[in-house]
């Protein structure tokens, strides 16, 4: 399996209801950087697995829906604890109705899997893994 891989960043201000969160249960900002690994069993005929810089077009597309938002105040997470867990997969599922758009183009549209990883800090992280 081919992996190529782009990243970027976003920053988010969100709260969370429950006990087990502390005093992240207070309004608090966030800033993730973010990984999105696109993956395909057999290259294009130009020996790609995608076009890196669409691929890092449609992450950036993707992340200006959220970056510099209040994740508390958008109807999409009303009531949803927007933990990194969560914000992995809406990411990842973001990218997957870009793809299925068509907008990284013909050669996207042979992708097998996409992997999205936020990394809240050099020491934690969480990914989402779905198949295109």
């Amino acid at each position: 399996m081919f992996n190529v891989t782009v990243r970027d960043r976003m920053m988010v201000a969100h709260s969370f209801t429950g006990a087990q969160f502390g005093p992240a249960q207070r309004l608090h900002g966030a800033t993730f950087v973010v990984d999105a690994s696109f993956r395909r069993t057999e290259l294009d005929g130009a020996g790609l697995v995608v076009d890196i810089a669409a691929a890092a077009q449609q992450l950036r597309a993707v992340l200006d829906e959220l970056d510099y938002r209040n994740l508390d105040e958008l109807p999409r997470f009303a009531g949803h604890n927007t933990t990194t867990e969560v914000l992995a997969r809406e990411v990842a599922d973001r990218l997957a109705d870009r793809i299925a758009a068509g907008e990284l183009g013909p050669a996207g549209q042979d992708l097998e899997g996409l992997e999205v990883t936020l990394h809240e800090s050099d020491l934690a992280r969480a990914s989402y893994q779905r198949t295109l």
